[in-house]
């Protein structure tokens, strides 16, 4: 039986001039970072910037009042974790990024010193990490946390 599909040129049958290989770039092609885009999306800038700001001294948690509530019944349940996101949302466009953020300041700490620390934090994290322009991060302090509120004094007991 006789095979009649027609085959591509193989090395050997191509003349010469075809079978040269062209070592190094072509000259056509534009640099690899230019060829395609890349999208990053809300989320991950919110996780940055979530990690970067839980990592400033003086920052007791993140997210307003009710979220906080909320996250702390989820984050007990089985198998529930810390959200990274809470208290954190992102705007993300084609090179510029906008931040806001809730968050509760430990008690003794300055709140201005705090929200320029996190404000530093999170402008170096988001732009090294993504290469977007951050142009603003808005911090609003929701609450102060004045450590152990639950332990009352028991040494001035009304009634025994």
């Amino acid at each position: 039986m006789t095979d009649t599909t027609p085959r591509p040129a193989t090395e050997r049958s191509r003349p010469a001039a075809e079978t040269t290989a062209h070592h190094g770039p072509k000259p056509s092609l534009n640099a690899p970072e230019t060829r395609g885009h890349t999208t990053i999306a809300d989320t991950v800038a919110e996780k940055i910037a979530g990690m970067a700001t839980r990592e400033v001294p003086g920052i007791h948690n993140l997210g307003s009042g009710m979220a906080r509530t909320i996250g702390g019944v989820r984050e007990r349940m089985p198998g529930g974790q810390p959200s990274i996101t809470r208290g954190v949302h992102v705007e993300v466009g084609e090179h510029e990024a906008a931040v806001d953020l809730d968050v509760v300041v430990d008690y003794g700490y300055p709140i201005t010193d705090v929200a320029a620390d996190v404000r530093t934090s999170v402008i170096a994290a988001v732009e090294r990490m993504t290469g977007l322009d951050v142009i603003e991060v808005n911090v609003a302090v929701d609450d102060v946390d004045l450590g152990d509120e639950d332990e009352a004094d028991d040494s001035e007991q009304r009634v025994e």
